[in-house]
C-alpha cells in the first residue's frame, strides 16, 4: 500500500503547557503513520533513518479530529521516501486545515537489522511525480549541509 491515512480525535493527554497537542506528539504520530506506510510496501520490519523539513503551520486542539496521511514518494535499493501530511480540525465545522508536514525516510530491515530491497515505487501520476522530484529535492538539500 502507497498511502495510509491514520485518523482520531486529539486527546487531553496530549496537551502542552499553551494548551494546544505537544508537538513532540505530532511527531510520534508522524512517524506511526510513516511506519505503518513503509511496512505495508515493504511487507518488512523497517527503522526510521531520517525526518526532515518538518513544518508546523498550526497548532491542533484537544477534541480536533485528526488526519495523518503518509504518502510514498520514492524508493531507493532499500529506503523509502513517505511525505506525511497531518490534517485538524472542528469536527462540528467540517472543516480540516493542514498543521504540519514533513518528509521521512524509513528502511526496510531483516531480523538482524540488515537492509533489505524493496520493491521500487513507480510515480503514475503528475501530482505523484512532483511529490517524487520534492522527496529528492530535499534529500538532496539535506546531503549537502551535512558537515559530519
Amino acid at each position: 500500500m502507497s498511502l495510509i491515512t491514520l485518523r482520531f480525535l486529539a486527546e487531553p493527554s496530549a496537551v502542552n503547557f499553551g494548551g494546544k497537542v505537544h508537538g513532540g506528539t505530532v511527531m510520534k504520530w508522524i512517524d506511526e503513520a510513516g511506519y505503518a506506510c513503509a511496512t505495508s510496501w515493504s511487507k518488512r520490519y523497517c527503522v526510521t533513518v531520517y525526518v526532515g523539513g518538518i513544518r508546523f503551520h498550526r497548532p491542533i486542539m484537544i477534541g480536533d479530529l485528526v488526519e495523518v496521511e503518509a504518502k510514498l514518494a520514492y524508493t531507493g535499493n532499500t529506503s523509502m521516501n513517505i511525505s506525511v501530511e497531518v490534517r485538524s480540525g472542528d469536527m462540528k465545522g467540517g472543516q480540516m486545515e493542514k498543521t504540519t508536514e514533513c518528509l521521512i525516510v524509513f528502511v526496510s530491515v531483516d531480523s538482524h537489522g540488515r537492509p533489505m530491497p524493496v520493491t521500487s515505487w513507480v510515480p503514475s501520476t503528475p501530482e505523484a511525480e512532483a511529490l517524487a522530484r520534492k522527496a529528492l529535492a530535499q534529500l538532496d538539500a539535506s546531503r549537502s549541509t551535512y558537515t559530519g
